[in-house]
């Protein structure tokens, strides 16, 4: 294999790593922005008061994206990949 293909190959698979990680990541960035923010004006040191929602957030936002994130990694599969391993 020529290196370019290989790194080109690798800089999509990490492209793609990047775009299917992104709606998740970012959900629990706001989330964790939110509930930090709520404990600094109210005083309230609750343990579970930062896990459970955050732990929702991410849960619902995988639930949506699960489509764009398949469709991506198939995508990635099929157009690079698979014709690597066929030889074509």
């Amino acid at each position: 294999m020529n290196d370019a293909i290989y790194f080109d190959t690798m800089r999509e698979g990490l492209w793609t790593a990047v775009m299917i990680a992104f709606p998740i990541l970012s959900v629990a960035l706001l989330a964790g922005l939110a509930v930090g923010l709520f404990q600094a004006l109210t005083s309230v040191q609750e343990m579970t008061l930062t896990f459970v929602p955050k732990l929702l957030a991410i849960a619902t936002v995988f639930w949506l994206s699960m489509t764009f994130m398949s469709q991506q990694l198939v995508s990635f599969f099929t157009g690079r990949i698979i014709p690597l391993i066929a030889g074509l």
